[in-house]
């Protein structure tokens, strides 16, 4: 039999699998694989398996064990049921015992980073919005935040290389996938392999500014949560170019049930977004943070705005996406 290996975590109602034991399940009692929560990539002999929604990218189709081309069994985890608070809970813990916070300042971050308790990490340019908040941040939950202020010709530099590997080539994936570039890289360099993220949060609770002017609601939600699975192929892409991956309790299965359970008219009402996840926040973390309503991660971060530079001076006055698609064709440096 070809060498059993795997990349991520396993988990069965809450308990982590040690390897021989994924091994034994997989080669003996492959049906039982249906059940594995985590996530995780592995692959035997002829077999490949990935988790239930595909948050760690490798062969073979996302949610199966796959042998010979023919799929096994399905992987659609089925735990307890539980309350949001009980799965967001349980997820971080699921997640905490190796990594480092992905750390904003925004409710979704910081929620995250209370219940991990680990390491944290910021990046920006200085002076950034994101910087001077997830500092703050990390001084209300007394926690250690490395700061990473990151240079515009770093960001031309990083550029060609984020934009070969992400799946959309567009300004705000290519914005976003940036910042996660100067994340990954700084925990590749640090040794971790793990980067526990918020991702996911604003689809799932309604955090969006956009959601707010919503004519259906409930469809817009749905299909932002659809489109999921490719915002983890494009972070995952960005962070493996850096040697680490990303970790993301708020796709965990009990999360997305536990969301999916919430009316979309009680997510975004009033003016407010994101009501049910703050106010499980607000039982873990200072009303402040949980309340606070943060810019997204390409503004917050400074990106945009060297990208629009980036493009302007590259003779792109207009149209940002002209410029993103010359560097995806290879003709940057010219």
């Amino acid at each position: 039999m070809a060498a059993f290996t795997y990349t991520g975590w396993v988990e069965l109602d809450g308990r982590k699998l040690a390897p021989a034991e994924i091994e034994k399940i997989c080669t003996t009692t492959p049906n039982e694989a249906k059940n594995f929560g985590g996530e995780f990539s592995l692959s035997f002999d002829s077999c490949h398996a990935r988790d239930h929604f595909g948050i760690m990218p490798g062969p073979g189709p996302k949610g199966a064990l796959v042998c010979n081309d023919k799929t096994v069994t399905t992987i659609d985890p089925d735990p307890a049921p539980c309350t949001l608070e009980e799965a967001i809970v349980t997820a971080v813990k699921l997640r905490n015992d190796e990594g480092v916070v992905a750390l904003s300042g925004g409710v979704d971050s910081s929620l995250v980073a209370a219940l991990a308790g680990r390491e944290c990490v910021a990046v920006g340019l200085e002076d950034s919005h994101d910087l001077a908040q997830a500092e703050h941040a990390a001084e209300l939950l007394n926690l250690s935040c490395t700061i990473v202020v990151i240079e515009p010709d770093e960001i031309e530099e990083a550029l060609p290389k984020v934009v070969k590997v992400i799946p959309k080539k567009d300004p705000v994936n290519t914005g976003i996938a940036v910042t996660q570039y100067f994340i990954s890289r700084w925990a590749g360099a640090k040794g971790y392999r793990r980067i526990i993220a918020g991702q996911g949060a604003d689809e799932l609770f309604g955090g969006y500014a956009r959601y707010l002017s919503s004519q259906n609601l409930e469809d817009d939600l749905a299909r932002d949560v659809a489109g999921l699975g490719l915002q983890a192929q494009r972070d995952q892409a960005v962070a493996a170019l850096n040697g680490t991956y990303l970790s993301m309790p708020y796709m965990d299965v009990r999360v997305v049930r536990a969301a999916r359970a919430i009316p979309a008219g009680e997510k975004v009402r009033d003016g407010q977004r994101k009501i049910p996840l703050r106010e499980v926040a607000a039982r873990h973390i200072p009303e402040e943070l949980a309340g606070y309503g943060k810019k997204a991660m390409q503004y917050g971060s400074g990106v945009w705005g060297v990208l629009q530079k980036l493009a302007r001076k590259n003779g792109y006055k207009t149209s940002m996406q002209d410029y993103i698609d010359h560097i995806g064709r290879g003709n940057h440096g010219q």
